[in-house]
């Protein structure tokens, strides 16, 4: 199927339907060393030379710390009814542990009370990869105290914003977490260590059971809803009627995927997935009442989309340094085209497949899409006085991607809501500066901002519920 099969407006989304943006602390937030907030292995990755395309760091980004009440009038003139925040752990607890950072509340309490106040609901993310530094130093997601750690700091938070945050979720990605930053070493903190890599996803998958625990123990709104988000994929075989191709597409799906839904939604590590990694771990980090403790109700899944995989079984090779421990003999296909500035394939086909799956595996959840959307090289251009930007690639991408959305509720998907990544330009991880997946232009010298015309497209779908041309 090709993506034009995806160009269809007109259809309507049910009533009720979430329409958002996201955003990340680390990416918008800035003022790293100010108000007792501490270092991050992002502080300190970025600031390793030749870590970070053109040396970008975080320290600024989109200085929204000193902007919050403009972004928020932002988010509101979009017509946006929710926005998806992350909260930074080292502004919270600077050591990751002990002493907590009273201004650190205070901002995110002006932050959610602002949404509040505008009518957009708050959708909190505790962590999205800003581990404290002091932690990372005593061994990071490599070690279980870092999942007691992080459960004590969604305490804290949740202590003090429970009674208007409606929307928890615990982890963004731990994949990334887990093998970008230890495994291939490209993410914070930059190590390459399968094995290490292993023990991180099982960290952060009781981190995850843990917070949602603390969070239920303290969270006083009485309508609040718990839930994690991974980044899964989907995964084709290159040739579906090969055995080892398929049993390739396998191998990835349970590293990929299962690694961390089963846990957390089902109670168990996929025996597969232990199988395959024998030659590098024996999983003795699994204590005995682990999977009791990561297996918590929860009430939405959270789903990150951006493109597909295709895969074959290879020649015998190391993979060493690739983001996949263990994946020997498995090679990646070369995705057709059309492709965003990630070198990334569009295809809404896969986001659809996604959602289906990941219902037919987990029937009993409602599913979120916490992020999807697309990186283009955007100019301003001036046009009767007023700058614009127009990006006709990202408006259709995200028409395409609606479509599939669309499509999957038609289908039985119980999808209630859609977060397109990212509100604003922003700080894209090891790719600095250089990529642009905002609805809204950021000039990072002067800090303003620029509505794209996708931004305006999006503004009447979430107006009226139904995708525009």
């Amino acid at each position: 199927m090709t993506t034009d099969d995806f160009r269809e407006s007109g259809l309507r989304f049910p009533e009720g339907f979430t329409f958002g943006s996201a955003t990340a602390a680390y990416q918008i937030e800035g003022a790293v060393a100010e108000d007792g907030r501490g270092p991050s292995i992002w502080d300190a990755f970025s600031h390793t030379p030749g870590k970070v395309l053109n040396g970008d760091t975080g320290d600024v980004a989109d200085d929204f710390y000193h902007r919050v009440d403009e972004d928020l009038d932002l988010i509101k003139s979009l017509g946006l009814g929710a926005y998806r925040l992350s909260i930074a752990w080292p502004r919270i607890i600077p050591a990751g542990t002990g002493e907590v950072n009273e201004a650190g509340l205070k901002f995110y309490e002006r932050v959610i009370d602002g949404l509040i106040a505008r009518d957009i609901e708050p959708v909190v993310t505790l962590y999205h990869w800003d581990l404290p530094q002091p932690l990372q130093d005593r061994g990071g997601w490599t070690v279980r105290e870092t999942g007691y750690a992080f459960a004590e700091y969604a305490r804290v938070v949740g202590e003090r914003l429970g009674d208007r945050v409606g929307v928890w979720t615990t982890l963004n990605e731990p994949w990334c977490a887990a093998y970008l930053g230890y495994a291939s070493g490209e993410h914070a903190p930059g190590i390459r260590d399968e094995e290490a890599a292993l023990k991180a996803v099982h960290h952060l998958n009781l981190a995850h059971g843990l917070a949602v625990s603390a969070l239920r123990e303290v969270v006083t709104k009485p309508d609040a809803k718990y839930s994690v988000t991974n980044n899964l994929a989907s995964v084709y075989a290159a040739d579906p009627q090969n055995p080892e191709d398929v049993d390739a597409k396998r191998q990835i799906e349970a590293l990929r995927n299962r690694a961390f839904t089963d846990p957390q939604l089902r109670g168990f590590y996929p025996q597969d997935l232990i199988e395959d990694t024998r030659h590098i771990t024996d999983w003795s980090f699994v204590r005995d009442g682990d999977l009791e403790l990561i297996h918590q109700p929860i009430d939405l899944v959270g789903i990150n989309y951006y493109n597909t995989d295709t895969v074959r079984r290879g020649a015998e090779h190391s993979t060493e340094g690739t983001p996949f421990p263990g994946a020997t003999r498995v090679e990646w296909v070369d995705q057709p085209g059309p492709f965003t500035e990630m070198g990334w394939n569009i295809a809404p086909q896969g986001l659809y497949d996604l959602l289906v799956a990941t219902h037919e595996a987990y029937p009993e959840y409602d599913l979120v899409i916490t992020e999807n959307g697309a990186a283009f090289a955007d100019e301003v251009v001036v046009e009767g006085g007023e700058k614009r930007v127009h990006d006709p690639l990202r408006i259709d991408f995200l028409q395409r991607h609606f479509v599939a959305a669309h499509r999957a509720i038609r289908a039985g998907v119980p999808l209630t809501g859609y977060f397109v990544w990212s509100l604003m330009d922003n700080f894209e991880w090891a790719f600095g500066y250089s990529k642009r997946f905002g609805l809204v232009y950021v000039d990072y010298e002067t800090q303003e901002r620029i509505a794209k015309d996708s931004a305006r497209w999006y503004a009447k779908l979430a107006g009226s519920g139904i995708i525009p041309e």
